[in-house]
C-alpha cells in the first residue's frame, strides 16, 4: 500500500495518514524506500511507570495492558504464555519471516537467561545446533519486533580495551519472567538483580524517549562499566541500575566518571531513595526520579 500513499500524500500534502504496525522500520523496509521524506515513526510502548504509577504491578506483569489489568497474578501468566505462543506461530509468520517457532522459542528463551549480558553468538549457536548467520538473523527479527533489545557499546577515544559485543535485554519484565517460568515473586529469585536493571532501563529509555541509536552501554576489559549512557548531541546521561539497597559508590563508578567525562551519573534502585552517593553520583528510586522529572 506504500506507493499508493506516496501518491495521496503528494496530492494532498495537508492530509495525515496513521499506519499501525507490529515491527519496526528495519524490518519493514517497504516504507523507508517508497515514503522518503513523507514519513516519521513513533514507538507506542507498552505502559510506563510514568502512566500507571504502580511499580510493583508494573515489574510483576509487564506492560502489556492485557497482563496488566487482569483480575490476579494467574491470568495475567496465563495470557502472556499465550501472547508468546501466538507471537511465534503467527505474528511472525504474518510479517513475512518463516522461521520455525521451536527455533526462535528457544533461542528466545536462551536470551532471557543472557538479559543483561553480553551475546555470545558462538556460544548461543552451539547450544542450539544453528549457525552464527542464523542466530544473528533471529536475533534481528526479535529486536526489530521490539521483544528484545540489544544495547551497543560506547567505544571512548582511550587506551583501555573496552567491550566491543552488544548486551540483550528481554523488553517486557512480564515476558520475561514467563520466558524463564518464574511463576513466584520476582523478589525472591535469583534473577531479581537482572530482572530489575532490565525493567528500570527500559523505563528510563522510554521515559527520556531516546532513540535505540541514542543509547549505550559502556565495559572494559578490567571490569569497568556502565549500565546505561544515553547520549544526545553533547549530552551524556549515565545510569546504573541497583537492586541492592542503599546503593554505594564503587571503583568501576569512578572509573566511568573520569573515562567518559560525565557531569554526574544516577543510580536507580526500587526503593523510595534519594540521597547523593558521591559530589557526582546520586541514588533514586526510580518511582522518585519519573516523577521528579515529570
Amino acid at each position: 500500500m506504500f506507493p499508493y500513499l506516496r501518491v495521496l500524500v503528494d496530492r494532498y500534502p495537508h492530509r495525515r495518514y496513521l499506519i499501525l504496525g507490529s515491527a519496526s522500520r528495519d524490518l519493514i523496509h517497504q516504507s523507508s524506500e517508497t515514503l522518503a521524506g513523507r514519513i516519521g515513526y513513533i514507538e507506542l510502548t507498552p505502559f510506563q511507570l510514568s502512566e500507571c504509577h504502580d511499580q510493583n504491578r508494573l515489574w510483576k506483569r509487564g506492560g502489556f495492558p492485557k497482563s496488566f489489568l487482569q483480575e490476579d497474578i494467574e491470568l495475567s501468566w496465563a495470557w502472556r504464555k499465550a501472547y508468546i505462543s501466538t507471537f511465534l506461530e503467527r505474528d511472525l509468520p504474518n510479517l513475512g519471516f518463516s522461521t520455525p517457532p521451536q527455533d526462535m522459542r528457544r533461542l528466545w528463551t536462551m536470551l532471557a537467561h543472557y538479559h543483561g549480558n553480553i551475546i555470545n553468538y558462538s556460544e548461543l549457536g552451539r547450544s542450539l545446533n544453528l549457525s552464527d548467520m542464523t542466530i544473528r538473523r533471529h536475533i534481528h527479527l526479535l529486536n526489530g519486533s521490539f521483544m528484545i533489545r540489544t544495547l551497543k557499546p560506547w567505544f571512548e577515544n582511550i587506551k583501555k580495551r573496552q567491550i566491543k559485543s552488544p548486551k540483550v535485554y528481554v523488553r517486557d519484565s512480564g515476558l520475561f519472567q514467563t520466558l524463564l517460568n518464574i511463576t513466584e515473586d520476582i523478589g525472591l529469585h535469583p534473577k531479581v538483580g537482572a530482572s530489575w536493571e532490565g525493567f528500570a532501563l527500559e523505563e528510563i529509555i522510554r521515559f527520556h524517549e531516546a532513540d535505540p541509536e541514542d543509547c549505550y552501554f559502556w565495559a572494559t576489559a578490567n571490569k569497568a562499566e556502565l549500565d546505561l549512557l544515553i547520549v544526545k548531541g553533547s549530552q551524556r546521561m549515565g545510569f546504573e541500575f541497583k537492586y541492592t539497597d542503599p546503593p554505594q559508590m564503587t571503583r568501576s563508578l569512578h572509573t566511568a566518571l573520569e573515562d567518559l567525562k560525565l557531569e554526574k551519573i544516577t543510580i536507580i534502585s526500587p526503593g523510595d531513595i534519594d540521597f547523593l552517593v558521591h559530589e557526582k553520583v546520586r541514588a533514586i528510586g526510580l518511582k522518585n526520579y519519573v516523577l521528579k522529572h515529570s
